[in-house]
């Protein structure tokens, strides 16, 4: 028997009264719904997308490079600078979308994410969770579980690192070859409109046209001056990820999500870890509630202590026997406080776009800080504030966002654009997340943003909170330890940020990040089902204890379908019932 669910309607039949059957009315994927209900209803809403269409789509490009689209006069309908994660997912999608496309990649394909960032490092957390995990006696206990010893091989730990990254990095260039993606080797630069050249020492450069421009360099740590870095004894994430050593004492410059991932590693290896932060606080960029807590699970029961307010002025690696020395200046006063002796030092103040030499200046761009200035749609806009035509930059390089899956976004966002159909990403909607043992995540506003925006704004905003403890697969793996904070609007039920330490924190932020970027209100997501027991119901819990101010007004109502939507769903309702008494 065919189900219900494959009738689809189309919302400008519906419009009128259902007279017109077009095409649209008998495709896939015409049917609007409204937030989480499954309703059809005629409200802003998502639309599901008719997946064999745009499948279809996608293979013909492949079989001759995105053919589907000419490009006329140009070499290509889309040139991309850069093959991290952000231009990967541009390549990918534009082929879908029948563009004839071409990415030029300078060193590796994957780019800092695969190579020197998100995958290598989670390798050596996965190993770090599963070493703290086997020393916790007592967690072990609780379990049932009897644990001699528990050791490890620090090359043989390196290498796992090492073999994830080379795999994703196959996997990353195997999907863009499959797809008939152009893979241009060389050091990409812009040199006119619509141009770019590119090539590698030793060869002759080549020169080709694209109807569109994509910047997708990415980024390179940061170090701020003074700190001289020798790869063995002072180094940054790049060269931590090699894991060439796992010294007894390291000091770390930095507590934001780089920093707190390392000294999960660290400690978990074994070493001592001192934190130099800048700021009054250690992890600035969480909410504050989070940050505390936080500092309770992941600083304060290890190996870790931790100066704040505090600059390193000047950082010098081991040599000639001595141990590393980082002098210590306030950094309010700027006087000297005082000199730690390590073993080793990592440099995790942040990170710097990669913009130098992509040719900015042959089209009057100018950067801000190394960004490359863009507008919300990630247009490039030149030194006089105007749009440059066809070109966009996404990623680490623009700075909006520096996240490796933001990057992605953006770059899907302007394949839309390019495509023809107007898109602007919501960056509020993105999620971040740390990886520490147990894990952080976040997506949307802290509550000091939320309540600065509500003072500006003139409504009141309202605070949730769950814990782990009393969910009831948390206390089955016997890890209790966290919470999840909602924020949001009591007027309207505006999901405005969560928060979460806890396990799984990173996999359980997403229904909070769909929700804000579909608009989707407490009041609809607490009907949700989650699964028994799952740790999903920590949220399950969060939107569920939710309250919104009594209100009046049309504003309260629910979305309601149109009388001639109603007159075509029963119509349908009434067909199948009758189809099926006719099997009867």
């Amino acid at each position: 028997m065919q189900s219900a669910a494959a009738v689809s309607i189309s919302a400008s039949a519906i419009a009128t009264g259902g007279g017109a059957r077009s095409e649209a009315a008998r495709r896939p994927g015409g049917l609007r719904v409204c937030g989480l209900r499954g309703e059809a209803l005629a409200c802003p809403s998502m639309r599901i997308s008719p997946v064999p269409a745009r499948l279809a789509v996608a293979r013909a490009a492949a079989a001759t490079n995105g053919a589907v689209v000419g490009s006329g006069e140009f070499d290509y309908d889309l040139v991309i600078i850069g093959a991290g994660v952000g231009g990967h997912g541009a390549a990918l999608h534009a082929v879908e979308e029948g563009l004839k496309t071409a990415i030029i990649e300078g060193d590796v394909v994957g780019g800092t994410c695969v190579n020197r960032g998100c995958v290598p490092s989670k390798a050596l957390l996965a190993v770090s969770g599963r070493m703290r995990e086997l020393h916790d006696e007592h967690h072990m206990k609780s379990l049932g579980l009897q644990v001699s010893s528990a050791g490890y091989d620090r090359q043989a730990v390196a290498d796992h690192a090492n073999n994830l990254a080379s795999k994703i990095r196959s996997n990353l260039t195997n999907s863009m070859k499959a797809l008939g993606v152009d893979i241009l080797t060389g050091v990409g630069t812009i040199v006119g409109k619509q141009k770019v050249r590119y090539g590698k020492a030793g060869f002759p450069d080549k020169e080709i046209s694209a109807r569109n421009i994509i910047i997708a360099t990415g980024s390179t740590p940061f170090v701020p001056k003074g700190i001289e870095i020798d790869g063995k004894t002072v180094f940054t994430s790049d060269h931590a990820l090699k894991l060439e050593s796992v010294p007894d004492w390291i000091a770390i410059v930095g507590s934001g999500y780089i920093g707190l991932e390392f000294s999960d590693v660290y400690t978990a290896l074994g070493s001592e870890v001192t934190f130099v932060e800048a700021l009054d606080q250690l992890m600035p960029g969480f909410d504050p509630e989070i940050a505390k807590l936080a500092q309770r699970v992941l600083i304060n029961p290890r190996k870790i202590d931790y100066h704040t307010g505090v600059f390193a002025s000047k950082i010098t690696p081991a040599k000639d026997g001595k141990p590393v020395l980082i002098e210590l200046i306030d950094a309010k006063t700027k006087e000297h406080k005082e000199t730690l002796e390590v073993d080793a030092a990592l440099i995790a103040t942040g990170r710097a776009p990669f913009t130098k030499g992509l040719g900015l200046e042959n089209i009057n761009v100018v950067t801000q800080r190394g960004f490359v200035p863009v507008d919300e749609r990630m247009r490039v806009m030149d030194a006089d504030g105007n749009v440059v035509p066809n070109l966009y930059c996404i990623g680490d390089a623009n700075g909006k966002l520096m996240l490796a899956h933001a990057a992605s976004a953006q770059g899907i966002s302007v394949v839309e654009q390019i495509s023809g159909k107007d898109h602007i990403l919501n960056h509020l909607s993105i999620p971040a997340a740390c990886f520490t043992h147990p894990e952080i995540s976040m997506v949307g506003l802290t509550e000091p943003q939320a309540r600065e925006q509500a003072d500006k704004e003139g409504f009141e905003v309202d605070v949730v909170k769950t814990s782990f403890k009393a969910n009831t697969k948390a206390l089955a793996e016997n890890e209790g330890d966290g919470i999840a904070k909602l924020i949001y609007r009591r007027d309207t039920g505006e999901i405005l940020g969560v928060h979460i330490l806890g396990l799984h924190a990173a996999d359980l932020i997403h229904e909070a990040s769909n929700a804000i970027a579909l608009g989707t209100r407490v009041q609809d997501i607490k009907f949700a089902v989650h699964a028994h027991p799952t740790l999903s119901e920590v949220l399950d819990e969060l939107f569920k204890a939710a309250k919104l101010q009594p209100r009046e007004g049309p504003d309260s109502k629910p979305c309601q379908p149109p009388q001639p939507l109603l007159k075509v769903l029963s119509f349908i309702t009434a067909l199948l019932s009758s189809s099926r008494r006719d099997r009867q």
